[in-house]
């Protein structure tokens, strides 16, 4: 596991994610790439992957130094969805000969398309959450927090509530999922960071509350790492058509 505080930094006049936003709906885009969108979040103090776009093989071995192995190579693209089925992410890359060979089966499958690849450090950690929002027409900004991973949507074990939420109403979501405790310490896990949790989910509530640009935000999975900190590895923002 990589040292947490090499990642992203809150900016504090959240100019980034202003601009993200902005260039995305002059483009005529209303989604935003899984890095574009973590960019966005990290803006937010949003614990996310260390990683970096290749729009070339240079700099794609560029950043293999800079990540570090082990890592993970996928297609950086705001129009591809279902990436795994694809063949478009590969994931626990322990060498350069093994990242090669990805992002040859990357750009081969993208040849056409020219997106670029997305290099990303591998978040160690057996357990998956996902944290949400989604804008209802009657309720506004609504919150979700419960499982994730490939199960999301079979089990559909979530949480919802109203932003904003308060530190002890994001507690409670972390009680009132079924699988509530995958969050304790277990078999030499420790237990969740809850209070990281918390923030979190405080947080995805305030960015619905405060940019009426977005539709819909979706971290999934958030991975308890091997410290039992909270670290979004996946993410998808969906803007309005404005």
């Amino acid at each position: 596991m990589k040292d947490a505080g090499k990642r992203k930094k809150p900016d504090a006049h959240f100019t980034e994610q202003t601009d993200i936003i902005a260039n995305a709906l002059k483009e005529g885009r209303h989604i935003l790439s899984e890095h574009e969108s973590k960019r966005v979040l990290g803006a937010y103090g949003i614990p996310v992957t260390k990683e970096r776009e290749a729009h070339n093989r240079k700099s794609f071995k560029d950043a293999l130094i800079e990540i570090g192995f082990p890592l993970a190579v996928k297609v950086s693209s705001p129009h591809i969805s279902h990436k795994t089925e694809r063949g478009l992410v590969h994931v626990d890359i322990r060498n350069q000969r093994e990242a090669m060979a990805a992002y040859r089966k990357i750009t081969d499958k993208n040849e056409a398309e020219g997106f670029p690849v997305l290099v990303q450090e591998m978040v160690s950690g057996e357990r998956e959450l996902m944290i949400g929002l989604k804008r209802d027409l009657q309720f506004g900004p609504c919150v979700a927090f419960g499982l994730g991973g490939i199960f999301t949507e079979i089990f559909r074990d979530i949480c919802v509530r109203v932003a904003p939420v308060e530190k002890a109403e994001a507690l409670r979501m972390m009680r009132d999922f079924r699988a509530h405790k995958i969050l304790n310490a277990f078999r030499g896990m420790p237990g969740a960071d809850m209070d990281e949790l918390a923030r979190m989910i405080m947080v995805v509530g305030k960015i619905g509350l405060e940019e009426k640009r977005i539709m819909e935000v979706d971290i999934n999975p958030v991975i308890l790492d091997d410290d039992g900190k909270p670290v979004a590895v996946d993410a998808l923002i969906a803007l309005h058509e404005m």
